[in-house]
């Protein structure tokens, strides 16, 4: 019933009408062109015939587990071959410095000269493109040897390392035919050549320069040293300005490449007084994280140079945080160094020395002397070898990188002869073309996420032992898509997925990973390697999840989570090899599956039309066990397991295929213009109405189209999004990229449930996809009716006075009278509208985080006061937008399903102007008609960037530290300290009493 009112009412029995008539008209158009009913029809027919069943998640869970546990191991035992292979090699080989070898250069292969000769290290080198390595062009019988670009080709270093690895080449291919599923292996030297197979050529930058040095890949850290705490002291007093502070600052930056996630470190700029580069990190450690690392680089930039060098004060300020955070159990827990950048020390400090680290000797020093001069260098030579460091001289930027690169060959030692052939693994990591080592290459064609396993190959002749040598570290490359292909999609369900952690807590695999953004093309975030856990699963406020994974816990636990569903289960089990592994499982129908019974003649029939795909990225029968199978697709593969002429195939996932041939028939509409299925094993299936190049939006269900398909990680959007609403109801939506690319479609969904129970396992889903003016049409045609017996409408759409929107249950606008405001959120349109539903209850705001975003920030020197800054710096750069890693949090609105229409009033210019909110039956959607108001609000995300705040940088969430640590070794030659040779006779005469008297102590 309508009350009368002033001209501000809005009856609300007009606005059923409408709604009824337009729900019906749509449902209507939608059930016969999905053919919704009679698929569902079908599965009731073999209802009796299906077994349904309960997900058991502890199984299933050790399943993966266990599958990847398989992998690893495989992958190990092939990176241990080569580490076996290349110590042998080693062994057998006798130093030749005058030894001349013509090898395969990466960057010179193919390369001819003027005359078209090939250039010296270049050659004829065939190479074949290879879709195993994503179409790149390789050789499988060869490898190729990258030098950095700052190091000399034919050094006799290079070229003897060069010359006995030329052994690993037979274990490369041997390796690979042992396990197909391989991808890049490799050897760094510890020189800093790199040994690559398969054999690809490298292209310089633009600069033509590569600046890939393999000793600074987290995997080469990880693997030769032990974990380590590690404070660096920068000599900021008058006589380190100009070049020298520059060179200093190049010095610190490369220490820090050179930390991994298990590292701990700070930075102290000392002069008369001490500087935490970060202030609020005054006394304390943090993880050498990509975020934490380049945080502090930005700080470097603000040093400059003044007054007087008091070392005693910084170096006695580095002894009590390294011993204080060991001593709690803190960081590490392992090696301790302390690394002084400076151009001197007027003397050798022994007091200090003697009070914090004689006699065990457990800190170990390493001075980096800045600049040509010498007059204080044996001062520095002597606290480098009295307390197991290495001391090095560096005059030019060029001389950084090798300089710097030399502490890591003391860090090793303890390793080195113990002999531990630790296996490390990394985070999870990209890079393009599929190869971690092309960060300078020019191959865009694809961007892949990686983990990588590496073993530290060691110098086993007699007379080394004593020293220590690392000759390197040897690797092999896991695609986190390999990984993902143990994982048995149909029984996770629509929003289940599995989900791995490092020993940090850092991503391995998760659906919710960003490591790319958009902007143009795919980029690599640059924090994309540590994102941790907590950051994904941020309703595990307590880091109960984290934790538990992290200390390698099994166990099943409950928990509230607002993505796509509502609620989800955890289970956590863990792997022994790298990593904890775990399963999250919906609750109701997605806790359950069904098997039924289908002819091999019908699933054959199925497959064989032209129009029924499977998940692209779902592992049906597993091809990469043999090399003979790596071409098959898996329609193929399935094809030939199932007639029987490949029956050593490994078939992995075969459940319910329905046969559906007759339910896409052939139908023509003006407005719809394809219907298409998905089942939850991932076979698909769509009917055009009209032709291919006549499709409004072409993307859809294609790879262009992510949300839309099957993947390795998710099912479709509009699967997902039909499985939430009530049985025998459509989800209508306008997917995100089509509104902004003005694609102009609606999609409508259906799930198909396989028995009468909300705990029923979703089937299939289908659905359509139809023009966005032809759907608007319809519901303008709708708003015209009325129940007016002389058919005089007191109320219409068509109404100056009126607003009518069309909305979703998440409030998003799918019919206006603007068509530009198609895709936006209605409260950002009518604001006052919005609020009063809130305030009503008709739809609730739910608060969502994003600690992988990127924001805007204009970039550009700053001249704020800071005790460090450079003050003659005033020149402010011409300012630049730049995308910086930042927390965001943001509304997100949903409606109540309970509440199926609602009145309300809104005081605007001395009238109570009414609305009404009424849903459209058998849908998602809503209704809004209002008489038009006098204010608009708007609604906004709040975006803060916190990333590198404060608190973030100091709080250390739980960890787990490898299981083992080499800090030092009784055995090893400590005198092996950096020209050690060259100290002054008085030197020496003082040196060799000090050290028998502590090590006598």
């Amino acid at each position: 019933v309508c009350v009368v009112c002033s001209v501000c009412c809005v009856c609300v029995s007009v606005v059923k009408l409408w709604a009824s008539a337009f729900g019906g008209e749509i449902k209507s158009i939608s059930t016969k062109y999905s053919g919704s009913q009679l698929l569902q029809k079908k599965y009731k027919d073999q209802e009796k015939s299906v077994r349904l069943e309960e997900v058991d998640g502890a199984k299933l869970v050790k399943t993966v587990a266990e599958n990847m546990e398989e992998i690893f191991r495989r992958k190990a035992e092939a990176t241990r071959r080569l580490v076996e292979a290349a110590e042998e090699a080693h062994l057998q080989h006798e130093e030749n410095p005058d030894l001349q070898y013509e090898y395969f250069n990466a960057v010179l292969i193919n390369e001819v000269d003027e005359d078209g000769n090939s250039v010296e290290l270049g050659g004829e080198f065939i190479l074949e493109p290879n879709d195993h390595f994503n179409n790149l062009s390789v050789n499988l019988s060869l490898s190729v040897v990258q030098v950095p670009t700052n190091m000399y080709n034919k050094d006799p270093d290079i070229v003897n390392g060069v010359y006995w690895s030329e052994a690993l080449n037979k274990v490369f291919v041997d390796n690979f035919e042992r396990d197909p599923s391989l991808i890049w292996q490799y050897f760094g030297s510890a020189k800093g050549f790199f040994r690559q197979y398969p054999g690809v050529k490298w292209h310089p930058d633009e600069h033509g320069v590569i600046s890939f040095d393999c000793r600074n890949r987290k995997w080469y850290i990880q693997a030769a040293t032990s974990p380590k705490d590690v404070v660096i002291l920068v000599d900021v007093s008058g006589s380190m300005k100009g070049l020298r502070l520059t060179i200093a600052r190049q010095t610190v930056s490369s220490i820090l490449d050179t930390l991994g996630d298990d590292d701990f470190f700070n930075i102290i700029a000392y002069n008369q007084e001490i500087h935490y580069v970060e202030p609020c990190l005054n006394g304390t450690l943090v993880q050498a994280d990509r975020t934490n690392k380049d945080h502090f680089r930005e700080h470097l930039d603000k040093l400059f140079a003044k007054g007087i060098g008091l070392l005693g004060e910084a170096l006695a300020e580095a002894f009590t945080i390294l011993n204080e955070f060991n001593q709690a159990g803190r960081g590490s827990v392992c090696s301790r160094a302390i690394m002084l950048v400076t151009d001197g020390a007027t003397k050798m400090y022994d007091d200090v020395f003697a009070k914090y680290n004689w006699p065990e000797r457990k800190v170990r020093i390493f001075p980096y002397l800045i600049g040509r001069e010498s007059a204080f260098a044996d001062n520095l030579k002597w606290m480098a070898c009295t307390n197991k460091g290495y001391f090095s001289q560096i005059s030019t930027l060029a001389d950084v990188q090798e300089n710097v690169m030399r502490y890591l060959h003391v860090m090793s030692r303890p390793k080195v002869i113990d002999h531990e052939h630790d296996t490390v693994w990394t985070e999870a990591y990209v890079d393009s073309a599929v190869s971690p080592h092309y960060a300078a290459c020019l191959y865009r064609r694809a961007l892949s996420v990686l983990t990588t396993v590496a073993m530290p190959v060691f110098s086993t002749k007699n007379e080394t032992v004593s020293c220590g040598i690392l000759l390197g570290v040897a690797g092999t490359d896991i695609p986190i898509q390999e990984l993902m292909k143990t994982v048995p999609k149909h029984k996770l369900g629509i929003h289940g997925y599995v989900f791995a952690i490092t020993n940090n807590g850092y991503i391995l695999m998760h659906p919710d990973l960003r490591p790319l953004y958009q902007e143009g093309q795919k980029r690599r975030k640059a924090h994309y390697s540590s994102v941790d856990l907590s950051e994904v699963e941020w309703e595990d406020t307590d880091d109960f999840l984290r934790t538990a994974m992290v200390n390698r816990k099994t166990g099943t636990f409950s928990m509230e989570v607002k993505r796509t569903v509502d609620k989800g289960v955890r289970i956590i089990p863990v792997c022994d090899y790298v990593c904890s592994v775990g399963v999250a499982l919906s609750r109701g129908h997605g806790k359950y599956f069904f098997k039924g019974n289908v002819s091999l003649e019908a699933g054959l029939r199925d497959l064989e039309q032209p129009d029924v795909a499977l998940a692209h990225e779902w592992t049906y029968c597993n091809t990469d066990e043999h090399h003979e199978h790596r071409y098959l697709t898996q329609i193929q593969a399935i094809r030939l397991y199932l007639t029987g002429r490949k029956p050593h195939l490994k078939f992995t996932t075969y459940t319910h295929m329905t046969e559906i041939l007759y339910l896409l028939k052939k139908k023509t509409h003006k407005g719809v213009e394809i219907a298409f299925l998905g089942t939850r094993t991932g076979l698909s299936r769509t009917n055009l109405f009209v032709a291919p190049e006549q499709l409004t939006n072409q993307d859809l269900l294609t790879a262009e189209d992510n949300e839309g398909v099957f993947n390795a990680d998710h099912f479709p959007l509009w699967y997902k999004r039909a499985a939430e609403q009530v049985p025998g109801t459509f989800v209508y939506s306008i997917p995100f990229s089509s509104a902004r690319e003005n694609k102009s479609v609606v999609l409508a969904s259906t799930a198909i449930q396989l028995l009468d129970d909300r705990k029923s396992p979703i089937a299939a889903a289908v659905g359509i996809q139809m023009k966005l003016d032809f759907f608007q049409r319809k519901f303008w045609t709708a708003s015209r009716q009325c129940n007016a017996l002389d058919g005089k409408c007191t109320i219409s759409c068509d109404n100056e006075d009126i607003k009518c929107y069309l909305i979703d249950n998440n409030g998003f606008i799918l019919v206006s009278e603007d068509y530009s405001q198609t895709g936006l959120f209605f409260g950002e349109v009518e604001g006052v509208v919005m609020n009063k539903l809130l305030l009503m209850g008709s739809f609730k705001r739910i608060t969502l985080y994003d600690y992988q975003a990127l924001c805007k920030e204009y970039a550009g020197s700053s001249d704020s006061a800071h005790t460090l800054l450079d003050v003659s710096n005033h020149t402010r750069a011409q300012r630049r937008t730049m995308m910086v890693p930042c927390d965001t949090e943001y509304p997100a609105f949903v409606s109540e399903r309970t509440i199926k229409e609602t009145t309300g009033s809104i005081e605007c210019e001395g009238c109570m102007r009414t609305f009404v909110i009424q849903q459209i039956p058998s849908s998602n959607l809503f209704m809004v008609v209002f008489y038009r108001l006098c204010v608009p609000i708007t609604f906004n995300p709040l975006a803060h960037n916190e990333s590198l705040k404060c608190e973030r940088l100091k709080f250390q969430k739980d960890r787990k530290r490898p299981d083992s640590c080499h800090p030092f070794h009784p055995e090893e030659n400590a005198m092996e300290c950096g020209s050690a040779a060259t100290l002054s006779p008085t030197l020496v005469a003082a040196v060799f009493p000090i050290l028998t008297f502590f090590i006598s102590r």
